[in-house]
């Protein structure tokens, strides 16, 4: 390119991804269009990503505290994204004739009809439209360290969930990966609970404000909407910095290191511990329950964990815990079982979701009819409703829904 190799301070091996035929490049700016749904000017949005993506000493200052404008620091970094704005203003005239495939990324045309784009692409394309609309290096700079600021970069900074890479993981390491595809689910998704989703909303708005949390047990009948309850926070508080981490069972062993990866960064963390329970042989229970405790090495405030259990005491318990009962006036339960018991206490908030009776079970079976456009009566509705939660499972919130999803597809058949 006419705009030549440079020397860069702080992204050094930003030519290491422009090496190679201008082929090459160009199927890496493709792959990346596809894989984010964007279109348009697909050379200034994948600048915009590697800005975003990058991890450097100056992205790591802007994401603690606003930089000083007139600090070292800006201004050493200014000569990176000088370099940076010098190629975001590249037009036909700026590549060779053997780089003309890499022009065609200047206007490219995605190959779908209709809007394809992901949230993390919507991210990078607003990004990109700012930066691209500046005139000077100040503004241009401005611009980037707000980013910086208010979403930091790499992983942490595009995306707002993530989970254990369980290839890394069979390999002895621990690497967070980002779920691209996760669900974009609101409160209002949810029908009734408006007590618990209150509790929740309450403790999770004073963490994300600094202030004083707990961690969080959400337990209670299956079905009826403790994991879509968390989901929703990543919707409500992610533009304040609130990131999920979702933590399988086979994972839970790693929670100290998972700690000590993201305890440093300026975000606040849940860490999402779904259906929650232990069998009477696992011990595992231990490591979870110094970690709730806030022993001094994995003490956080930044992190906090969140639960879901089809029961209010985790662990399962036997009445061979209760063998060694002594009697003095009151029982007094056997060690074991006190042990058991207590991990559940080690939530400072529980949030009990019963399964609905008959009548919130049918106003939720409406309002989900009502939002997907479902014309039917309501007393045909109601018939509906109570064959369908006879045969599958009960009355609960996915019991609803998955009758609403039926209906839905075979009323446009």
């Amino acid at each position: 390119m006419k705009t030549g190799k440079k020397e860069f301070l702080f992204y050094t091996d930003w030519d290491d991804r422009v090496t190679g035929s201008a082929s090459a490049l160009a199927g890496r700016l493709v792959s990346f269009a596809t894989e984010f749904g964007l279109s348009g000017n697909v050379w200034q949005q994948w600048l915009t990503y590697t800005l975003m993506m990058h991890e450097n000493a100056f992205t790591r200052a802007c994401e603690r505290r606003e930089i000083l404008p007139d600090s070292t620091l800006m201004k050493l970094a200014k000569l990176d994204l000088g370099t940076f704005m010098e190629l975001f203003g590249a037009d036909d005239s700026d590549f060779d004739d053997d780089e003309k495939v890499l022009s065609m990324m200047l206007s490219y045309k995605a190959p779908y009809d209709g809007e394809c784009i992901t949230g993390a692409g919507r991210r990078i394309e607003e990004l990109s439209s700012r930066l691209a609309s500046t005139e000077d290096i100040g503004e241009f700079a401005r611009i980037l360290t707000e980013y910086y600021s208010k979403y930091g970069s790499g992983i942490y900074g595009l995306y707002k969930a993530f989970r254990v890479d369980p290839d890394a993981a069979a390999a002895g390491e621990l690497t967070l990966v980002p779920v691209a595809d996760a669900a974009d689910v609101t409160f209002d998704d949810l029908v009734g609970y408006e007590t618990q989703k209150k509790t929740l909303k309450d403790n999770t708005e004073a963490f994300v404000s600094g202030l004083f949390a707990n961690n969080v047990l959400l337990y209670g009948d299956s079905g009826t909407g403790k994991s879509t309850s968390i989901h929703a926070l990543m919707h409500e508080y992610s533009d304040r910095g609130l990131r999920l981490i979702e933590v399988s069972k086979p994972d839970r062993a790693r929670l100290p290191q998972i700690l000590s990866e993201i305890k440093k960064r300026n975000y606040r963390f849940i860490l999402f511990l779904d259906d929650l329970s232990f069998e009477e042989d696992e011990s595992d229970y231990k490591e979870l329950k110094a970690m709730l405790e806030g022993a001094l090495e994995t003490r956080s405030d930044k992190v906090l964990i969140y639960a879901t259990s089809n029961r209010r005491h985790l662990i399962r318990e036997t009445w061979g815990d209760r063998s060694d009962m002594e009697y003095n006036e009151d029982i007094h339960r056997s060690d074991t079982m006190e042990e058991k018991l207590s991990l559940a206490s080690r939530f400072g908030v529980t949030i009990y979701y019963p399964k609905p009776g008959p009548k919130d079970y049918l106003d939720i079976v409406r309002v989900l009819a009502a939002r997907q456009g479902i014309e039917l009566s309501g007393q045909v509705l109601e018939d509906a409703a109570r064959k369908w939660e006879l045969r599958h499972g009960g009355m609960s919130g996915r019991t609803a829904s998955q009758l609403i999803t039926w209906l839905g597809g075979t009323e446009n058949q």
